[in-house]
């Protein structure tokens, strides 16, 4: 039943879900066309390396071959991400590399065959010659004396450099601290690894004289724009169209040079096309994420307060600068929102994005605060263990509390209602009374090394233009529009410029509508991720989709309730205001016999639009944009580990989460989200990392070498809901989708610490690996222990 007798809030089940477990889903690689020819590429082996020549003769002469195409046959397209900041350094991404490679796995051309697999076969045809230069694969290597550079405009391999909210008082502010403490923390670089790779369709209709691909991606109207800046057409004769899409994770966000690609054959060969990514593309020549260093130290009093904070921040962000967000969107999130929800009175904060011999960064889910979230609970739990204070006392003290909303920080961002002591409060209250804490004792009695950690941390969701504006993109998204429009029978049609990947949108859409049209949810109907569909809208990403898509489409109901209000009022000769719509009907308030179904209301709209007054006519169907400045859900995690003292394999033992996203539309979709950012957070602890050798080589090319979590890594993950609803949201809700992932590293890194309290190690980075603590505590005492806890040469 609904809760509170209204949609929203109650825990329906997902529409999606029943197409999906029946496999009825549709995928781009589930399309198919007649006469569709598949492309393959030729990628470079090398991580730096000038092109001499390129052979393509033996490959189109190969079975089933229609084209081959590289840059020089292309007209050298490229894609180009652009920041309006002069500390920005821009660089162009070739669809195919003509004269340089950057990467192992950058494409240099593309075979287009009637198959597959022969289009595979022929590209291994293509003779390559090839000039290896060195190569820098870390951002130490990259930023020494005689690095060579990978674009000769970005002297030290450095695309941006930003000096932020420097403070002239920080030097006189540590010399007076009574305690400093510094960090280096530093995170692997990782794959989005969805289940659905990089996908797309591509093929011609002359009937409107337009491009329709069908791509999985997040972003369909950015897609558009960055296939036509780059092929020199126009937008109207690109239409795009996101089937069901499987996951992405911010690697979906930006816009592959592959796309572009399969969209320039297209317009070639006047034939279909469609090139499906696999695995070990996915691993290797894709978009990665949250490759960082950060050199911090903070002044603290001798209360526990802090009172200054400097950080330096260096951002690994590969070869190119992803199209439209640029490779600043590591370092401007990490610099502009490392204090989170502590209160930071004096900050400077320099951020970094460095280019390397590897494949460029995406906005990768959470994008820099799982790491800033990292760097300041370390932060609070080293100034703790020097002031000799319990670290949970360290962060109450420093927390920005109920009263202080809304708050605007040392960054000048300013903060919604939320929940941050009180989430912490919670955490430790349900922590201590399931009883983790006489657990944790019991294991470490039998030997085994167990412990807990927190995280307290907000996460900044839902950015309109306002915020958007700030990071000085020349795309600068942020807005969404909806439409929602009621057909003769009653039944409702929303288009969004939103794009689900997996989120719920078709269900938790159909609750906000419903509530304010007075129908039920399954009346109602979801459109997204077709650019000739929607108005023009930013896509799925940054926690963003029920705020601002959600309020775009409440405002537009809003305006067709209001409609039906008013031809409601006219039959039944009330003030339309006296009119609710509830359970399918419109009634006047206090008189349960006035009342006419909404089915009969819209027939009449449709069918008799004569027998309303002209102010009436027409109706039914309406329009509304939403741009908020942004919202901050905020949680606080709890984490138990155990770890084995003769393997130092670690397992996740407890999980608990204190979560407040405003207004909860649906808690089973917002339960999913958690535990799936959940997942993916603590595997970055302790699984995930895209390795490379010195040489820029790729070495993490399976899954036998990239370890992604399965269940049996992962433990129950207990949710607690709290519900700050933000002022700054139409419907009162703040995004979430983030969150799990944001404050699982620091919670399990935390657990991980904890567990070895009774030794001298400690880690400041992640993941954290079994021959980690083994080698730490070698390092350390020269000896391993053994299974009960005894050491031994």
């Amino acid at each position: 039943m609904p809760y509170d007798g209204r949609w929203v809030g109650a825990a329906v089940p997902r529409k999606e879900d029943r197409r999906m477990l029946l496999g009825r889903g549709r995928f781009v690689a589930d399309l198919s066309r007649p006469g569709l020819l598949h492309a393959a590429f030729v990628r470079s082996p090398h991580a730096h390396a000038r092109i001499s020549a390129i052979d393509v003769a033996q490959a189109r002469q190969a079975p089933g071959v229609a084209q081959v195409l590289t840059a020089a046959s292309l007209g050298d397209p490229y894609l180009l991400a652009l920041l309006e900041r002069d500390e920005f350094v821009p660089t162009r991404m070739p669809i195919l590399a003509g004269d340089t490679v950057r990467f192992v796995g950058e494409p240099v051309a593309m075979v287009i065959a009637d198959d597959a697999y022969r289009a595979e076969d022929a590209a291994e045809l293509v003779e390559v010659g090839w000039d290896p230069r060195p190569a820098v694969a870390t951002i130490e290597d990259a930023t020494a004396a005689q690095a060579p550079r990978l674009h000769e405009q970005a002297a030290a391999n450095c695309l941006v450099d930003l000096l932020m909210f420097d403070d002239e008082r920080l030097p006189g502010i540590f010399a007076d601290a009574h305690v400093t403490v510094s960090a280096y923390v530093t995170s692997a670089r990782v794959a989005a690894l969805p289940l659905e790779g990089r996908a797309c369709l591509a093929e011609w209709d002359d009937r409107d004289d337009q491009l329709v691909m069908h791509v999985s991606t997040q972003v369909p109207h950015q897609v558009r724009s960055g296939v036509a800046q780059a092929l020199g057409i126009a937008e109207r004769t690109v239409r795009v169209i996101a089937p069901d899409v499987g996951g992405g994770f911010g690697l979906k966000c930006v816009v592959g040079r592959e796309e572009v690609a399969v969209a320039a054959a297209v317009l070639r060969l006047r034939r279909p096309v469609s090139w499906i990514e696999d695995r070990q593309e996915n691993l290797t020549a894709s978009f990665h994420g949250h490759e960082q260093r950060y050199q911090v130290k903070a002044a603290f009093s001798q209360d526990g307060e802090i009172l200054g904070l400097d950080a330096e921040i260096d951002c690994d962000t590969g070869a190119y600068s992803a199209f439209p967000f640029t490779c600043a969107v590591e370092p401007l999130m990490a610099s502009t929102e490392l204090p989170g929800v502590y209160k930071v009175p004096a900050y400077r904060a320099r951020g970094r994005a460095i280019a390397t011999n590897k494949a460029p960064s995406a906005p990768y889910r959470g994008v820099s605060r799982p790491q800033i979230v990292l760097v300041m609970e370390r932060l609070m739990e080293k100034a703790a263990e020097a002031l000799s204070l319990d670290p949970l006392e360290v962060r109450r003290r420093n927390l920005i509390s109920s009263g202080e909303f809304p708050y605007t920080g040392v960054s000048g961002i300013t903060y919604d209602e939320g929940s941050y002591r009180e989430s912490l409060d919670l955490a430790e209250k349900q922590v201590t009374e399931r009883q983790w804490p006489a657990e944790r004792d019991r294991l470490r009695d039998q030997g085994r090394w167990a412990g807990i950690g927190y995280s307290c941390f907000s996460e900044r969701t839902a950015y309109g233009t306002p915020t958007m504006s700030q990071r000085r993109m020349r795309m600068t998204p942020g807005y969404d529009t909806a439409m929602v429009r009621m057909d003769p029978s009653g039944e409702v049609i929303v288009t969004t410029g939103t794009c689900g990947h997996g989120q719920g949108h078709e269900t938790t859409f159909a609750q906000i509508v419903a509530d304010r049209l007075g129908v039920h949810p399954d009346q109602i109907r979801l459109r997204q991720g077709d650019t000739d569909l929607a108005s023009y809208g930013w896509g799925t990403w940054g926690s963003r989709s029920v705020v601002i898509g959600g309020g775009a489409a409440r405002r537009a109901a809003d305006i067709v309730a209001s409609q039906l209000r008013k031809i409601a009022a006219s039959q039944l000769e009330a003030n339309p205001a006296d009119v609710e719509l509830a359970d399918g009907t419109a009634r006047v308030r206090g008189d349960e016999r006035a009342a006419i179904p909404i089915s009969e209301l819209a027939r009449l709209a449709h069918f008799q639009a004569h027998r309303l007054t002209e102010d009436l006519r027409y109706g039914l169907e309406a329009r509304a944009t939403f741009d908020p400045p942004g919202t901050f859900s905020n949680a606080c995690h709890a984490a138990m580990v155990v770890i084995d003292p003769g393997t130092c394999a670690i397992r996740l033992h407890r999980y608990l989460v204190v979560e407040d996203c405003g207004v909860v539309i649906n808690p089973m979709v917002v339960d999913g989200q958690v535990r799936g950012g959940v997942t993916q957070g603590a595997a970055a602890a302790l699984l995930e990392r895209v390795c490379f050798d010195p040489d820029g080589q790729p070495v993490s090319t399976t899954l036998m070498d990239y370890l992604a979590p399965t269940a049996a890594e992962l433990c129950p993950v207990e949710i607690v809901h709290l519900q700050t609803p933000s002022s700054f949201s139409e419907t009162g809700a703040k995004g979430m989708g983030e969150g799990g992932t944001i404050g699982a590293p620091a919670a399990v890194l935390g657990a991980i610490n904890d567990a070895l309290s009774g030794t001298d190690v400690r880690f400041d980075h992640i993941p954290v690996l079994p021959q980690d603590i083994s080698a730490a505590l070698k390092d350390t005492t020269g000896k391993l222990p053994d299974s009960t806890g005894q050491e031994v040469a």
